[in-house]
C-alpha cells in the first residue's frame, strides 16, 4: 500500500508523469472547511493508506499550517508527516510529483518524507520577471533594483538551489544551471518572453520538448509580480530518482522509530542522534580500539552517501 501524498492546494498537483504515478490528495483550505471535516478527511486517508505525507509550502497562509498541526495533534497520530518547502510554486509542484512517483516504490514512509529535502536540492526553480521591486523571497541587490526602473528590463531569477539574479539582455551573465540531464517545465504569466526556451534550454543542455502548465495561482504573490514566466528544471525519470534516494544511508529516528535519510526525521522532525564519540573518556582502551577498528572496516564510502543531502 503506497504512502499517501497530500497537498494544501490544487496548484501543487501536476499531471502524472506516467500511468503508474499515484494521485495526490488535496486538503481543502481551512476557511472553507470546518475542523471536524478536516479531521474526517485525514482519518480517511490514514485508514486507506496507513501513513500520510503532507507537503505544505512555507509561503502558505499561517491558517493552513495551524490547521495541519491541529489535525495532527487532535488525532494524536504519529503517522502524519508535515513537509515544508521553500521552493516557489512551480518548483514545489514538481517536488510533489516526484514524491508521488516515489510513493509507488518500496520506500518506507519515513524515507519518503525525509527525501523531500534531498529532492529539492536537485530542482532548479526560477522565473523571468518584469520587475524585482516587490521580490522579497530572493536576495535582490541595490543594482538590480535600480536596473528594474529601466524601460523593458527583464530579470532571470533562480530561487534554488542557489539564489541568483541576472538581467536578461545581450550582455547578460549566464545563469548557473544543473550539471545533470533535466527536463524544463514552464508556466506563463503576463510577461511575453520566450527566454527560458530560447536561452535556458541550449545553455542548460536540456533535451526534448519544453512542457507547459497553467501558472499556479500563488505564483504572482510569491514572485511579487504577475508579469512573469515561471520555470523549473528537474529530474524526470523515476529510475534516476529511485537511485538518488536509495543511495543515501538510512537511519532510524531515535525518537519515533521511523526510517529516515539525512539529518532530520520527516515525521517528528527530531534531529539525527549524533554517534557516540569513540575517543571519549567514557570508553576504556579496549572499547576505543574496537570502535576504531569498526570505523576502519566501514571505510570512507559508508559516510559519503549522506553528503548528497543539501
Amino acid at each position: 500500500m503506497p504512502t499517501a501524498i497530500a497537498v494544501t492546494s490544487a496548484d501543487l498537483v501536476l499531471p502524472a508523469a506516467d500511468p503508474g504515478t499515484p494521485q495526490a490528495a488535496v486538503l481543502p483550505p481551512p476557511e472553507g472547511r470546518s475542523l471536524d471535516a478536516s479531521l474526517a478527511d485525514m482519518q480517511q486517508l490514514l485508514a486507506r493508506y496507513g501513513h500520510v505525507v503532507v507537503v505544505c509550502p512555507a509561503a502558505a497562509p499561517t491558517a493552513v499550517e495551524h490547521r495541519l498541526h491541529a489535525v495532527r495533534a487532535l488525532l494524536e497520530s504519529d503517522r502524519i508527516a508535515l513537509v515544508r518547502t521553500d521552493l516557489p510554486p512551480l518548483g514545489a509542484a514538481v517536488l510533489v510529483r516526484q514524491l508521488r512517483q516515489l510513493a509507488g516504490c518500496d520506500f518506507s514512509p519515513g524515507v519518503l518524507a525525509s527525501a523531500a529535502r534531498l529532492l529539492a536540492h536537485y530542482i532548479y526553480a526560477g522565473a523571468v520577471l518584469g520587475s524585482v521591486s516587490r521580490l522579497d523571497r530572493v536576495p535582490v541587490s541595490l543594482g538590480s533594483h535600480l536596473k528594474g526602473w529601466l524601460p523593458g528590463a527583464h530579470f532571470a531569477v533562480l530561487a534554488g538551489p542557489t539564489p541568483r539574479i541576472v538581467r536578461v539582455g545581450a550582455s547578460e551573465e549566464p545563469l548557473a544551471g544543473p550539471e545533470f540531464a533535466t527536463e524544463l517545465l514552464l508556466a506563463r504569466g503576463q510577461l511575453q518572453t520566450d527566454w527560458p526556451a530560447t536561452t535556458l534550454v541550449p545553455r542548460w543542455r536540456i533535451p526534448g520538448p519544453v512542457h507547459e502548465v497553467p501558472l499556479p495561482a500563488s505564483s504572482p504573490g510569491w514572485w511579487g509580480t504577475g508579469k512573469l514566466v515561471e520555470f523549473a528544471a528537474y529530474l524526470p525519470d523515476l529510475p534516476v530518482l529511485y537511485q538518488l534516494v536509495s543511495s543515501v544511508r538510512r537511519e532510524t529516528c531515535h525518537w519515533c522509530g521511523m526510517e529516515l535519510i539525512g539529518d532530520r526525521c520527516g515525521f517528528c522532525a527530531a534531529p539525527l542522534a549524533p554517534p557516540p564519540d569513540p575517543g571519549g573518556y567514557a570508553l576504556g582502551p579496549g572499547a576505543q580500539a574496537q570502535a576504531q577498528a569498526q570505523a576502519r572496516a566501514l571505510g570512507p564510502g559508508a559516510r559519503t552517501a549522506r553528503a548528497a543531502l543539501p
